[in-house]
């Protein structure tokens, strides 16, 4: 809101389109009213309270009606504006209403991180020492050329007039380094979502690393992998689009959960759309804190349209202001501003998704709103325990962090029983705990506990097809029942069509139990719509070892490891594929990381076998059963297997299924595991585990 009084004497615009909203704080009058005075007398139409507020109307209602008919803001920045809330909230309406600003700055305080987001692509003004006066002609040249091209009208960057960063880079020192400690802090590039529960059957623990941006090429001797996210030939979906992190606007960077958080849901509430393609979290969360084009983004995620914005969080109250542009012209499409308790957050999730829907000309169903609904929570408390157990998920799978997600996901249950959403992450967590850090009778227990979650967020949100992954997993890798884990899988692609983390699962099983060219279709269309996701190409290198088409799994092995260069569990992946093959020194090259994991010392056991260093060998095979023990059972038989000890291949084999190891469901087509292929005791862990056909 634009403070103060200032003097009255010019006759402003009271009605009618307006071309210029005077935004300015209250000690600054005079120099705003010297700014009314030059544009006027150059026929530019202004609106500047109090002036041309009626008596007795309400201020803030002038202001909204002000900014929505005027075609450009004129802002006078100094150190009182930038310290104004009320002009703060007159630039983010003006933002948020597509209205370009002209700034004319008349020092140099540094801005707070609201002004510097929304007025990162407005044209400035210097008024240097000349003051008002000595930059009105320029002023008035960049007004007339915005009201006159509102649409095409771009910031000019000559000696006089600069954008943001040229003003920054002539601030004082101090100022510069408190611009570059923000710019570190908003430029963190998001690690890429990691989670996902670890395939035993290949993966069985821990899961690749999947912190993307990186664009080396791998190394171990292999060619440069292909390019992902390349710009397509084609054009993009009809109904296509992004959702980017929308950027957090609370003033402090310990909030950034929440507005990731709510961006990964409205993303989620999108999915819900069966009309919709929606690129998946990972690759739209890949540009976080980058300065890469609206335009350029689309094209590398192959959508038609780009859906950003901000949260303000402030207690219990959000302001999120969302912008929907069209990636091939760069119009807009549809902005709007929401103020809403968190208690209506499900609410206002499905109010985006209509509006956004509608301005796609896509067809909403006519109970999407109760779909976009299903599972959540309307107590804002356990809503942000929620948020902040998903932000984790982010940030790898390792002990420590997979019990802290439990702990936050447990106390969103705790204070809302009913968050059926909240019993899935709780559920996902304990089947990863379970598989990869519990031995003996504890991985029983793991698992039973995951089975009553994901049973009760069923029975509270049978609709929703992550509680459906969750149980299926648990059927899968908890029980061995792989033909109830199927029903499940297959429940959640019915209700989830595109999502990909469903697509994943449920093709990675596919490929475990035989069904590969089923399997290997539901990988390449989650990628599809996830190029940017390590993930993606990890899992489909499972599923075509599994089918013994190693040359094609590690070119998925490189694929991944050109999103992430530095992960060695994608490196032992493909380690083994070489060792499949027989080439043993770019196994070697592969498997001999620095960071072992459960595929490392699984290949180097073998590698080192097959070169005769067999007390090398045995120094891998007893470092894995140090840390992992029992739960390390179906890689102990597949080790011994290839050594040629079958007996004690064979006593680790039941181990895994006496657990159960979920790396046993692996049977079918592990070819590390054929010399126990005529066995007796293999052939009745084989009839046990009733493959579906």
């Amino acid at each position: 809101m634009a403070e103060g009084g200032g003097e009255q004497q010019m006759a402003g615009a009271r009605s009618g389109t307006l071309d210029a909203f005077i935004s300015y704080a209250s000690p600054d009058a005079a120099v705003a009213n010297a700014v009314v005075r030059t544009l006027e007398l150059n026929r530019i139409k202004c609106w500047i309270a109090p002036r041309d507020v009626p008596a007795g109307a309400p201020y803030a209602d002038g202001i909204i009606r002000a900014i929505n008919g005027s075609k450009a803001i004129v802002l006078v920045l100094s150190e009182h504006a930038v310290s104004s809330p009320h002009v703060a909230k007159e630039v983010e309406r003006a933002s948020s209403k597509r209205r370009p600003i002209v700034v004319l700055r008349t020092d140099t305080t540094p801005l707070t991180p609201t002004l510097e987001y929304f007025l990162s692509e407005s044209q400035w003004i210097e008024a240097g020492a000349g003051g008002v006066d000595a930059a009105s002609a320029r002023l008035v040249e960049a007004v007339q050329r915005l009201i006159a091209h509102p649409t095409s009208a771009k910031p000019d960057h000559d000696a006089d007039s600069v954008n943001l960063v040229a003003a920054v880079s002539a601030s004082p020192p101090a100022n510069q380094q408190r611009k570059l400690l923000l710019a570190a802090v908003i430029a963190v590039v998001a690690v890429v979502f990691i989670y996902f529960i670890i395939d035993k059957s290949r993966p069985t623990k821990h899961p690749p690393a999947t912190v993307a941006g990186s664009a080396q090429t791998p190394d171990s001797g292999v060619g440069p992998a292909k390019t992902i996210g390349e710009e397509s030939a084609t054009a993009p979906p009809p109904h296509s689009i992004a959702v980017l992190p929308f950027v957090n606007m609370s003033g402090d960077p310990k909030q950034e959960y929440f507005s990731d958080g709510l961006s990964e849901e409205l993303l989620n509430s999108l999915v819900a759309i069966p009309d919709l393609q929606v690129a998946a979290r990972t690759s739209s969360f890949t540009f976080k804190g980058t300065n890469v084009d609206v335009a350029d983004i689309a094209r590398k995620l192959h959508v038609g349209a780009v859906l950003e914005g901000s949260v303000r969080k402030d207690g219990n109250q959000v302001r999120i202001t969302a912008q929907l542009i069209n990636a091939a012209t760069g119009f807009h499409l549809w902005s709007h501003t929401y103020d809403r308790d968190l208690k209506n957050v499900l609410t206002l999730q499905a109010e985006i998704a209509t509006a956004v829907t509608m301005a796609l000309k896509a067809t909403l169903l006519a109970d999407a709103a109760a779909i976009i609904e299903i599972g959540g929570t309307q107590n804002p408390a356990a809503f942000d325990a929620y948020l902040r157990g998903k932000t984790l998920e982010r940030k790898g799978f390792n002990r420590e962090n997979a019990l802290a997600k439990m702990a936050l996901f447990e106390e969103a249950i705790r204070l809302d029983p009913k968050f059926a959403k909240a019993l899935v992450g709780a559920a996902l967590e304990q089947v990863g705990y379970a598989n990869n850090y519990s031995n003996g009778p504890e991985i029983r227990s793991w698992f039973k506990r995951a089975r009553e979650n994901a049973e009760k967020a069923i029975s509270l949100a049978p609709e929703l097809g992550e509680a459906h992954v969750a149980m299926g997993m648990t059927w899968e890798r908890g029980y061995l029942d792989l033909a109830r884990a199927q029903t499940e899988y297959e429940r959640a692609l019915a209700l989830s069509p595109n999502d990909t983390n469903v697509l994943m699962r449920y093709g990675r099983f596919l490929a475990t139990i035989g069904r590969t060219e089923e399997g290997l279709a539901k990988i390449r269309r989650a990628i599809a719509m996830d190029q940017l996701n390590p993930r993606g190409y990890a899992l489909l290198s499972f599923a075509l070892s599994d089918a013994q088409r190693y040359r094609e799994a590690i070119d998925a092995n490189n694929r991944a490891l050109h999103l992430d260069f530095d992960s060695s569990d994608l490196k032992n992946a493909r380690g083994l594929n070489y060792l499949m093959l027989g080439e043993l020194q770019s196994a070697r090259e592969s498997c001999e990381t620095k960071k072992r994991d459960w595929q490392g010392w699984l290949c180097l056991a073998i590698l080192y076998d097959r070169l005769h260093r067999r007390a090398d060998a045995e120094i891998e095979r007893a470092a894995m059963q140090a840390e992992f023990g029992e739960g390390a059972a179906y890689q102990m038989a597949e080790i011994y297997a290839q050594w040629g000890e079958i007996p004690k291949a064979l006593d680790w084999l039941e181990t895994a299924y006496r657990l159960p190891d979920a790396g046993v469901i692996g049977v079918k087509l592990d070819p590390l595991v054929d010399p126990l292929r005529k066995e007796p005791r293999f052939r009745e862990i084989e009839r046990k585990l009733n493959f579906p056909n």
